[in-house]
Order: C-alpha cells, then sequence, then structure tokens
C-alpha cells in the first residue's frame, strides 16, 4: 500500500491576493507572506500553506460545493475573539442558538452537547437543556470570522500553537465518502470517531436540524465523518440541500491538494481503480502534479514533493 500523502495546500482564488495573504498574516501572526511553485502563498508553521489564484471577477461561493470552510487552532479563543472584536477588518459570525435566534460568538456560550457527540442540539435537546436549566460549559470552543473574499473562516481553541488545522466539507454521502478517501487515498479515519455500522449507513441524512449554527434554521449534523492527513483534518457533514453539490473549480476554494513522493506510482493506483481524472500530469513550478475528482466532486491535486 501507497503511504497515505501529506496535505499539501488549500488553493483558493482571489481578485487580489495580496490584500487576502495580508488579511491572514495579521489575524494569524504565526503565518507568513509567501511563495511556491509560481503562485503567492500563506505559510502555516506546519509545513502547509494556503495558494492563491489571481483572477479577474470574484469568485464564486454558490451554488455550494463540497468544500466549505478552511481553519485554524489558535492558543487563546477568547482572547482572539476579543481582539477580533477590536479589529475594525474583522467580522465576526454569529452562531444562532435557536431557530427563534438569538446568537453567540463561540459555541461553548450554548447549551453543551452531549459527551462524544456531534457539537449541536436538536429542538428537543434545546428544550431539555433550558428545562434542566443547563449551564454554557465556557472555555475554549470554536467561532468563526468573514475572510476576504468571502471566506468562511473558523477559529478553534484553546491549543498549545497556532497553525492551519482543517478543512471541512460537505458530502452527498459522508460514509460512502469516507471509503473513498480511505480506499484511494489510503487516509486514516479521524481521530475519534469510528467505522459506520450498516444501520447508520442506511439511515441517510438525519431529519434534524440542531443549532448552534451558522444559520438561523440550523443545519443537518448526521450523518459526519473525517479523514486526517498528517496534522490536518477533512471533515465532513451531509449535503445540506436538495441540489446536488458542484465541481469545486472555479470558486474560492478552487482545491485540496495532497503531496506525493511517488506521483507514478499514484497515477497506476488511481487509474486502476476507476477515479476520475480532471486533469493528466501537468508541471507545477519545478514539480509535477495531477488533479482528480473526490466523491462529491471537490477536485483534489497530487504534487509530486521528494
Amino acid at each position: 500500500m501507497l503511504p497515505t500523502p501529506a496535505f499539501h495546500h488549500l488553493h483558493l482564488n482571489a481578485v487580489d491576493p495580496d490584500a487576502a495573504i495580508g488579511f491572514y498574516t495579521r489575524q494569524f501572526p504565526s503565518t507568513q507572506a509567501g511563495r511556491w511553485g509560481g503562485h503567492k502563498a500563506l505559510l502555516s508553521p506546519n509545513s502547509v500553506m494556503i495558494l492563491f489564484n489571481q483572477v479577474d471577477t470574484p469568485p464564486a461561493m454558490s451554488p455550494p460545493s463540497a468544500i466549505w470552510h478552511f481553519g485554524w487552532h489558535v492558543t487563546d479563543v477568547r482572547g482572539a475573539i476579543a481582539r477580533f472584536q477590536a479589529t475594525p477588518e474583522v467580522t465576526l459570525r454569529p452562531l444562532y442558538t435557536t431557530a427563534a435566534g438569538g446568537s453567540v460568538l463561540i459555541n461553548s456560550d450554548g447549551w453543551p452537547a452531549p459527551k462524544g457527540a456531534a457539537p449541536g442540539l436538536t429542538r428537543a435537546q434545546i428544550a431539555q437543556a433550558i428545562a434542566e436549566n443547563r449551564q454554557p460549559a465556557g472555555g475554549g470552543g470554536f467561532a468563526y470570522m468573514d475572510g476576504p473574499e468571502g471566506a468562511l473562516v473558523e477559529y478553534v481553541g484553546d491549543y498549545p500553537a497556532e497553525r492551519f488545522d482543517h478543512v471541512h466539507l460537505w458530502q452527498e454521502d459522508p460514509f460512502a465518502a469516507l471509503d473513498w478517501y480511505q480506499t484511494h487515498l489510503n487516509a486514516p479515519v479521524r481521530p475519534g470517531f469510528t467505522m459506520p455500522t450498516e444501520a447508520e449507513r442506511a439511515a441517510g441524512r438525519g431529519a434534524e436540524r440542531s443549532w448552534p449554527s451558522l444559520t438561523r434554521e440550523g443545519m443537518f449534523r448526521a450523518p459526519r465523518a473525517g479523514v486526517v492527513f498528517g496534522d490536518i483534518v477533512l471533515t465532513w457533514y451531509a449535503n445540506q440541500w436538495e441540489q446536488p453539490l458542484v465541481p469545486s473549480r472555479g470558486q474560492l476554494q478552487d482545491h485540496i491538494a495532497f503531496a506525493v513522493p511517488d506521483l507514478d506510482a499514484w497515477i497506476t493506483k488511481l487509474r486502476g481503480e476507476g477515479v476520475t481524472f480532471l486533469e493528466d500530469v501537468y508541471r507545477l513550478g519545478d514539480t509535477r502534479a495531477i488533479m482528480i475528482e473526490g466523491p462529491s466532486k471537490e477536485a483534489l491535486e497530487l504534487v509530486e514533493v521528494r
């Protein structure tokens, strides 16, 4: 079996890459501006990057593709919230706590979810929490801000060091996507997740929405799954809409890239498994790459890094 690829970069389209990079370096001081493969880049201290294509018109964010948002670990999430609130260029996103309204800036200021469950409560669970006078847990948690050109950026704490740490996705079938990433990219399951049972696989998208949510109507959190590439996690929930997810190419979040030491071996493996190739071998800076399509039309690049 070929070794699991390493996470290499997330690739964004931007009208003004310099402005975007400047924004991220100001909000996340562990990052710095750089270049890689002929592209302007945001460098994270854990040796992963965000690369940028410069485009003439603002890139699309809808209809939704599989790539939802990306985010950082931070060392003091509540300190970060206070700092961002005092920074005019930052707009924080509310997390709605019920369908009627009400919001918090961090999930741990809402009603706590059951231990080990997805981080949200259904209408019935919220009613029970209110009846029991259950109090917020406080402390660390997840929060969101608006990034440049419509990006959604999550920051999560409290962690020992600041670093780029995840990409969140949607998937048409989260468990089939888990199988796809395990089979074709040899990706291990995200720590803390377990392989689904046959009953869970057959259940499909859950009927219950939950909160906190970036939208007032709540979000479907069941089922969910995820994999890990090095210290970067890819986690996904079910498609939230009735229409299929669209290809990610050309959208703000264009594709996700992984590093492999032997591109030819991966080409042989992926072709033998019937994976869809969006682009055959092409030059990327001083190396080579291919572009394949993931299970919900997310574009995935494999970059040869020896």
